[in-house]
């Protein structure tokens, strides 16, 4: 007797005992099926060998219940944090995820971009590689589509950390702890660590007499700069060096606190330290670091929420700007002295979901 090559949906049917319906509803619709129905089907689908035939389904005009994930890479905290975050909320409103890492190359960002759209996946959220000079798409394609972890005053969807407010509240923290002399490292080369900067100066210049200065050397993910920069300003006499060092990343800080101590000083007992991106990846050495609480996660799944009130609203007929900030808060810890949290944080943002 001769054997089909070709599992259908009605042979899944037949061998689960259930309607084509059921089937359909299995593979389109899984969270309206009762679990145990489901599992029928499912084990029935893996003994035949059956696939839902996706072109066939784009071609029926569907679309994917599955959204895009275009990183710059997976090396760093955030972008680990934004995966996690959008998983966890796409699943939430049942869909899948398809993750692209481009290793920081726009041209492959964009062919990952138009990939996702010839698939048909229900939208696409994107993180924009670390440039100053980054613009989204003057004409983006017709598709949910946001920007995380950057902030633009253009028509379209974004959803960042509050920058500014991040570098105020380090600079509150380091004037409320006793700072006379603030040091600020980093080369602010980016459009988030401006408005870090931007931040931290209006506090100081506003609500505190403390003397501050920003040295503006240091790449924002070269640890070994870091380390220059706190060894660098350890060995400048008593009464011109900084007692407190807010470096513009935690790769920086971690950086920072190694050099300080390798000058002969000690972390937090002579000079203290604090980072400002929440990078996990970055928490290394025997002092635990002063940060802001890991944002990505957060930034991920707002990211989901916008794409979704974009299947649910359908385009909009003239294009607007929707600039969603998440606010930061800290995580004091011994490299400042402290070892407790500050709470700014959003009601909704449940903090061991990040770490």
């Amino acid at each position: 007797m001769s054997r089909r090559t070709t599992v259908t949906i009605t042979d899944v049917a037949r061998e689960a005992g259930v309607a084509l319906g059921s089937v359909s509803n299995a593979f389109n619709h899984p969270d309206k099926m009762r679990p145990e129905t489901l599992k029928r089907i499912r084990e029935a689908a893996d003994r035949l060998g059956y696939a839902p035939n996706q072109s066939a389904r784009m071609l029926a005009g569907g679309r994917n219940r599955l959204f895009g994930l275009i990183l710059p890479n997976l090396d760093h905290g955030v972008s680990l944090q934004i995966a996690n975050g959008v998983n966890a909320e796409a699943r939430k409103h049942g869909y899948g995820l398809l993750i692209a890492t481009a290793q920081t190359d726009e041209d492959v960002a964009h062919r990952y971009r138009d990939y996702f759209i010839g698939t048909q996946t229900a939208g696409i959220l994107m993180q924009p590689p670390a440039s100053t000079d980054w613009q989204p798409p003057v004409h983006p394609p017709r598709i949910p589509l946001a920007f995380l972890d950057i902030q633009c005053d253009v028509p379209g969807h974004f959803v960042a950390a509050d920058n500014f407010a991040l570098g105020e509240l380090l600079a509150r923290h380091a004037f409320k702890s006793g700072a006379r002399r603030v040091a600020i490292i980093g080369k602010p080369s980016l459009n988030r660590l401006v408005l870090r900067v931007k931040g931290m100066k209006h506090a100081f210049t506003t609500e505190s007499d403390c003397a501050f200065e920003v040295v503006e050397e240091g790449a924002w993910n070269s640890a070994h700069d870091g380390l220059d920069l706190g060894r660098q300003l350890a060995e400048r006499p008593e009464d011109t060096r900084p007692d407190f060092i807010i470096a513009l990343t935690d790769t920086l800080a971690t950086g920072a606190i190694s050099g300080v101590r390798a000058a002969g000083l000690r972390v937090p007992g002579d000079i203290r330290v604090a980072g400002c991106d929440g990078n996990p990846l970055a928490w290394t050495g025997p002092v635990p670091l002063t940060t802001i609480a890991p944002i990505g996660y957060e930034l991920g799944r707002r990211g989901v929420r916008q794409l979704i009130a974009q299947i649910e609203e359908g385009p909009e007929d003239e294009p607007e700007n929707h600039q969603e900030l998440v606010r930061p808060f800290l995580l004091a810890r011994a490299s400042t002295g402290m070892n407790r949290s500050d709470d700014f944080a959003d009601p909704d943002i449940d903090i061991s979901g990040y770490l």
